[in-house]
């Protein structure tokens, strides 16, 4: 661990880099404990470019803590829908809820208060009551974790921010006046600079007190399992008045419970036709390879017996919470509204196997 002269070092080059090298993000841009929340929760394991495009939209819905508190689940993962991990957002809208009945409204403004709410991680709890309130805590991610692991040049073990080892060090390196900022710097130098890969050692603002100085070993990647499965596109009547028939998920499942789905095709119902639409879609270690048909509205025999089902308008589409997956694929094909021009001319179950793979190569290409 670095002296306290050393320590001073370290939090005055770290810092004077943030400053002159931070993003422009617009979480950054309050100082208000829901909006610092909403993004800190988005942002686990999430990209931060994929957060830049749910975050505005998801903070015009609920623009304070009592609008998410006050909304229907249905509608919080409607907003969510496509960012996956949706247990995040189930979450949050749980903890706001706590927020308003058991706080009168009010964020805890420490780290040990806001982990007692419901869904709130070590994290999270740290990151809000450090940058909205200035508590000086460490916040350790994924990204800091390997900051602090290459500086002091320790072993990559799996979990070592979760046991306490580097919280410790990260404790004693927080800066107590700039809590906020020094805990957003040490995730931006992770995110931008010391990459897992190839990180950029020659512009980093600690490389001279860096033990490791480049890229060391990781632990090993888990391996990937992959799956194929067959989805169905059934639309009723022409674009733009068409409905399309989706499947709601058991709420007991152990995968995004209660979220809508295109309904799932049964061995042999694709009849020889070609598919309208080939996607891989990764969620947790799962590859999966996923063919999507278009069928005609009548012929709903050809799927598997799943859930409760019902034909939802297109106009509606955004106002259900679907799964990432068909939001990808019903994106892709067009069906959604605001997406990618006008949609089909014509009810896509009806298109010929030729018309079908025209129209799938000349507007979507390749995955």
């Amino acid at each position: 661990m670095p002296s306290a002269p050393g320590i001073a070092d370290f939090r005055s080059s770290l810092l004077h880099w943030f400053d002159a090298h931070a993003r422009d993000l617009p979480w950054r841009r309050t100082h208000d404990p829901y909006a610092i929340w909403v993004s800190e929760t988005m942002l686990q394991q999430t990209r931060v470019s994929v957060v830049m495009d749910y975050y505005p939209r998801f903070m015009a819905r609920f623009p304070n803590l009592e609008t998410l508190a006050r909304a229907d689940e249905a509608d919080v993962l409607a907003m969510w829908s496509g960012l996956g991990y949706y247990r995040r957002a189930r979450a949050l809208h749980e903890s706001a809820r706590a927020v308003l009945a058991e706080y009168n409204g009010e964020v805890p403004r420490t780290a040990a208060g806001l982990g007692r709410l419901p869904g709130v991680g070590i994290y999270t709890a740290a990151a809000v009551a450090s940058i909205a309130f200035g508590e000086a805590v460490p916040a350790v991610d994924g990204n800091v974790e390997r900051v602090l692991t290459r500086y002091f040049g320790h072993e990559p073990v799996a979990g070592a921010a979760r046991s306490g080892k580097l919280r410790r060090e990260a404790h004693r390196l927080v800066d107590p006046d700039r809590p906020g900022d020094f805990n957003e710097a040490m995730m931006e130098l992770g995110a931008t600079v010391c990459l897992p890969r190839k990180p950029l050692c020659l512009h980093c603002p600690l490389r001279q007190g860096c033990a490791t100085r480049g890229e060391h070993a990781g632990a090993p990647a888990r391996k990937m399992r992959s799956q194929t499965t067959t989805l169905a596109l059934l639309q009723r009547r022409q674009w733009p008045k068409s409905e399309v028939l989706l499947e709601q998920r058991p709420s007991d499942a152990a995968q995004m419970p209660g979220m809508w789905e295109l309904p799932q095709l049964r061995e042999g119902g694709e009849n020889g036709d070609a598919p309208l639409l080939t996607v891989r879609h990764s969620i947790t270690n799962t590859n999966y390879y996923v063919s999507v048909y278009g069928l005609a509205a009548n012929e709903q025999k050809l799927l598997l017996q799943g859930g409760e089902r019902e034909w939802v308008p297109v106009s509606n589409l955004l106002e259900r919470p679907l799964t990432g997956l068909t939001l990808k694929v019903l994106k892709r094909l067009r069906v959604m509204p605001g997406y990618s021009g006008a949609g089909p001319s014509v009810v896509i179950g009806e298109l010929a196997p030729d018309a079908a793979r025209e129209f799938d190569a000349a507007l979507f290409g390749a995955e």
